[in-house]
């Protein structure tokens, strides 16, 4: 960034979002077959978005039962040499470790599928728009409740023996060096507490438009002017009020967050390596979580 409004974009060559292979509909790549009843799903997901958690379970697993993984087909289409399939499935797989295990340290949020792109020479994942962060996903309408995105189509394409393989010891290594190298990220980390640009939280108009749903988008846009010179003119003011003692304030507890992560302090216990990996493998998993997620998500691709 340069200011609080503007900064430099970079394009990321030869990559195309999941969400693009998985579900597009006027492109030839949807990899995903959608059916009639993906419709009424969506609806019975958005009657269930304020229901009790077993009724979202319940919706989730229904929709799941309608999108079976089917990512293992990327790798299949583009690499017909069994050598060069390999290769490629082992990069996906050591890539989506490694980006999994950062993020969860610092904390990135909006891990859509339309956020992730995927190589389509070396297959490896690339993470975009990662302005929610420091756990500012928690602090959403709709809350995130999963530590990274590891969802079924994820995990198809790493192969048999799904997470158990490649995925966990390169998740495990990665979290070592992340442990030992842990006063150095830090150092870094700290930078940013002084850094005027870096907002610590989210204000509440960003957060709605975040998870605005689809169908309120147009009839939204016609007032976002005056809502935002009004409502973002007021957060401005308290900022230039409060902004120093307040961001300060922000900063200390993130860092503090990604200290208790990189010590393993998680849970109320201190947790080895691969304890600490293998409950959030666990929690990045888990249809209960993954079920109050926020359907623009899509946590059943």
């Amino acid at each position: 960034p340069l200011t609080p409004t503007a900064g430099l974009l970079e394009w990321v060559d030869n990559t195309t979002p999941l969400g693009k292979y998985l579900t597009s509909t006027t492109h030839p790549l949807g990899a995903h077959t959608l059916p009639p009843a993906g419709l009424a799903l969506d609806a019975v997901s958005r009657e269930d978005q304020q229901a009790v958690d077993h009724a979202k379970v319940r919706t989730f697993t229904e929709i799941c039962q309608h999108f079976r993984p089917v990512m293992r087909h990327f790798f299949l289409e583009r690499f017909g040499e069994a050598d060069e399939w390999y290769d490629r499935r082992l990069s996906y797989t050591r890539s989506c470790a490694v980006n999994s295990m950062v993020g969860y340290v610092v904390g990135l949020g909006d891990r859509h599928a339309h956020n992730i792109l995927i190589d389509k020479c070396t297959a490896e994942l690339v993470h975009i728009d990662l302005g929610v962060a420091f756990e500012q996903g928690k602090t959403l309408p709709c809350p995130e409740k999963v530590p990274f995105r590891l969802t079924q189509d994820l995990v198809d394409a790493m192969g048999q023996n799904g997470v158990d393989g490649t995925f966990r010891r390169a998740s495990e290594e990665t979290m070592h060096v992340l442990r030992v190298n842990k006063e150095s990220l830090l150092t870094v980390v700290q930078v940013f507490v002084h850094d005027p640009l870096c907002r610590w939280s989210l204000d509440p108009l960003r957060a709605q438009k975040l998870q605005q749903d689809v169908d309120d988008e147009d009839e939204d846009e016609a007032d976002d002017g005056e809502e935002t010179r009004k409502y973002g003119g007021d957060f401005q003011a308290h900022n230039e009020h409060n902004g120093a003692t307040v961001g300060n304030r922000d900063a200390e507890k993130a860092i503090l967050r990604v200290r208790s992560k990189l010590l393993g302090n998680e849970y109320g216990e201190n947790l080895s390596v691969s304890g600490q990996v293998k409950r959030l493998i666990n929690e990045a998993r888990d249809p209960e979580l993954l079920a109050r997620m926020f359907r623009g998500w899509e946590a059943w691709l």
